[in-house]
C-alpha cells in the first residue's frame, strides 16, 4: 500500500545512470517533483516511456522534475541491472534522472507496488498525486491525462482533479 496523500517525500540516496549519487534536496528548486517507479524490462513501463519523456520536455520549464527510479531485484530480473539502466537511458536519450534504487529503501518508503507508478510532490515535498500516467496502456486511447491534470492543477495552485488512481502495470521485483 502507497504512502498516504498528504505524506512527506522520503529522503533516499540513489545512484544515477550518469555516476552522481541523487538526494531528494537536489531537486529543491523544483516545483514539483515526480518520482515514478519504474524499471527496462516491464512491458507497461516501455509503453508509457514515450509519454513519461514528453511530460518531462513539456513540463521541466516549468520547473517540474521527473525523476524514474528502478527498484527492481536484478539479480532475478538481469534486464534490471544498473549496467543495463545506464545503456538503455543513453539509447532512449532519457530527458529524465533514472536512479537506481540498489537496496530497494527509496520504493518500500513509498509503498510502491507497480512499474510504472507515479508520485508528485508539490513545492514543499507533500505527497498530492499517486498512481498512473493516464488511463490507457495503448497511447491511442487515452482519454484522461491524470499525470499532467494533475501537474497542470498543481501549477495553477489547485488541488488534482484526481489525486489517487489505480496504478497499472508490473508488480516491483522485490527481493527473496
Amino acid at each position: 500500500m502507497s504512502i498516504a496523500l498528504g505524506s512527506p517525500a522520503p529522503s533516499f540516496a540513489l545512484r544515477s545512470v550518469d555516476g552522481s549519487t541523487r538526494v531528494l534536496s537536489d531537486y529543491a528548486d523544483a516545483a514539483i517533483l515526480v518520482l515514478v517507479q519504474s524499471c527496462n524490462h516491464c512491458p507497461y513501463v516501455l509503453a508509457w516511456e514515450g509519454r513519461l519523456a514528453a511530460i518531462t520536455s513539456d513540463y521541466s520549464s516549468r520547473g517540474v522534475a521527473v525523476v524514474a527510479v528502478n527498484s527492481n531485484d536484478p539479480d532475478r530480473y538481469p534486464e534490471d541491472a544498473y549496467e543495463r539502466m545506464c545503456e538503455r537511458a543513453v539509447a532512449e536519450v532519457f530527458p529524465f534522472d533514472y536512479l537506481h534504487d540498489e537496496h530497494q529503501q527509496l520504493a518500500k518508503a513509498l509503498g510502491a507496488e507497480r512499474t510504472p507508478e507515479v508520485f508528485v510532490f508539490d513545492h514543499d515535498r507533500t505527497l498530492r498525486y499517486h498512481g498512473a500516467i493516464d488511463d490507457s496502456r495503448d497511447e491511442d486511447t487515452v482519454r484522461t491525462h491524470f499525470l499532467r491534470d494533475a501537474l497542470d492543477a498543481l501549477l495553477a495552485g489547485t488541488v488534482p482533479p484526481a489525486a489517487d488512481t489505480p496504478p497499472v502495470g508490473c508488480s516491483v521485483k522485490w527481493r527473496e
